[in-house]
């Protein structure tokens, strides 16, 4: 093997016993070996649950890599046997370097001591002397931010209170392999900002990282690599942005539809369909987009009328011209199954109906898609997001619920959704998603999404003080006060 690799997994499955009733563990401690020494068949008072099955994985060092996947797929579950904290039912695990784990809040404290002794406790659990200890106490104290309660016992702690000594202790324990399950989501703001900056920091040491989140925006942002798991089988290995919509396709899948994702997203011959065309007439529903990018978005539904035909446009001589360019069409698109609506033909538009996906920073266009109902639907809303060609998500809009709407939506009811926006964004490529709510069985869920379902390029410009990824447009104003 590899000696860059930090964490090699070969075929490592778990399975646990589960006993119906409490007296089934006493016959199954007793019983069998009295029928082997009968001479009788033995017989099991417990059924099996596969935790993990037959899950190989190699991650080498300096990876940062994402797990994803539903409640219960078995993500804590393989964090544990990387850890030691659980030994797998069958495969081996190698790995290699000093691991510092985030598996659960508190972890390895013990409730009764003060936050001080703990962090001792834990160090040493970790692999620390106590002299490393003795000169990192005072980071570790800054860090963690709690105050005089570093002397008092754990169990008067809050939850963000231990989360916070928790991550403290690990991230200073100089960690080879950091392995993080779900613990940031407990801190406020400052404090996940704050981790996420000394994750990024220990990322650049050339730590590798294990990071398990719902979260598919911070997998994108913070990880290399991706891994989608579920029902304790490996899926899907490979890029963030892909493997997240894979996750959130076979989420958001319904019950019916639910194991032929699974089966598809396993082979790897899940497709995204292209969009179709749906020649029919259709009242337009504008959403104008402040151009602040603000969630909420006002809606208005025009007497039924057709919008203009999409008209052709050739590459201008310039680049202060919008143009659309016949081969840029996404291949990452992924299309969520229906629950009572379509979407057909995302596209971006000029305010004059020209399609276009090659477009000038500052001007206003349309982001326009086309939206069939199958069933009669109730709390509709309409939305799209941006993203970068990373996955990381920009912002974007939605229709504010059905207040702003004087009428349902009946089956065969066709809807064209214009979302007006002004492209504040550096040259670059994009990506849009298209998406309708509504109210199922009394919880608002996705009635169609489409992750990827279009895709534009901001044309370069020729000169520009502005960077990043946003233009924000900022006016210097320099005063010399110098005499």
């Amino acid at each position: 093997m590899s000696s860059e690799i930090a964490i090699h997994a070969n075929n490592i499955s778990k399975c646990y016993h589960v006993y119906h009733k409490p007296n089934e563990r006493l016959k199954q401690l007793v019983l069998p070996r009295l029928r082997g020494m009968m001479g009788r068949p033995t017989k099991n008072y417990f059924s099996e649950f596969w935790a993990l099955n037959d899950v190989s994985l190699d991650i080498r060092k300096g990876e940062t890599v994402g797990i994803v996947g539903r409640n219960g797929s078995g993500k804590s579950t393989l964090l544990q046997i990387i850890c030691g904290t659980l030994n797998p039912t069958g495969g081996d695990l190698l790995a290699r370097g000093r691991i510092a784990a985030l598996l659960e809040l508190g972890s390895g404290f013990n409730p009764e001591f003060t936050g001080r002794e703990n962090v001792y406790m834990n160090g040493a659990l970790l692999g620390m002397s106590t002299k490393e200890i003795d000169a990192r106490y005072q980071d570790i104290i800054q860090f963690a931010d709690i105050g005089d309660f570093v002397d008092q016992p754990v169990k008067t702690y809050s939850s963000g209170m231990v989360v916070r000594l928790a991550f403290a202790v690990a991230i200073n324990a100089d960690p080879e392999i950091l392995v993080v399950d779900e613990a940031l989501s407990v801190g406020d703001e400052l404090f996940q900002r704050k981790c996420f900056a000394r994750i990024e920091a220990i990322k650049e040491t050339g730590a590798t990282i294990l990071f398990v989140s719902h979260s598919g925006g911070t997998v994108v942002e913070l990880c290399d690599r991706a891994i989608l798991m579920d029902r304790g089988e490996k899926l899907a290995d490979g890029a963030p942005k892909h493997i997240v919509a894979l996750y959130q396709k076979l989420l958001y899948a319904s019950e019916e539809s639910r194991a032929e994702v699974r089966a598809g997203i396993k082979a790897g011959t899940l497709a995204a369909t292209t969009s179709k065309t749906v020649e029919t007439s259709a009242p337009a529903l504008t959403i104008e987009a402040p151009a602040s990018a603000s969630a909420s978005a006002s809606v208005s539904v025009p007497a039924a009328e057709s919008v203009p035909a999409p008209k052709s446009a050739a590459a201008p001589e310039s680049q202060s011209e919008a143009f659309l360019d016949p081969g840029l069409v996404p291949s990452s698109t992924v299309i969520y199954d229906s629950q009572g609506a379509e979407i057909f033909d995302p596209h971006i538009e000029t305010v004059n109906g020209v399609w276009v996906n090659n477009l000038v920073r500052g001007e206003v266009y349309h982001y326009c898609y086309r939206v069939l109902f199958s069933v009669a639907s109730e709390g509709v809303r309409f939305g799209m997001l941006i993203k970068t060609i990373t996955g990381v998500e920009l912002g974007g809009a939605a229709s504010a619920g059905p207040t702003h709407i004087d009428r349902g939506f009946l089956p065969g009811d066709t809807i064209d959704v214009h979302i007006a926006f002004r492209c504040a964004l550096n040259p670059g490529t994009f990506f849009c998603n298209a998406g309708v709510m509504g109210i199922v069985n009394g919880t608002e869920t996705y009635l169609h999404r489409v992750v990827d379902a279009a895709m534009f390029r901001v044309q370069p410009v020729r000169s520009s003080a502005a960077n990043g990824i946003v233009d924000f447009e900022p006016t210097f104003h320099v005063i010399n006060e110098q005499a």
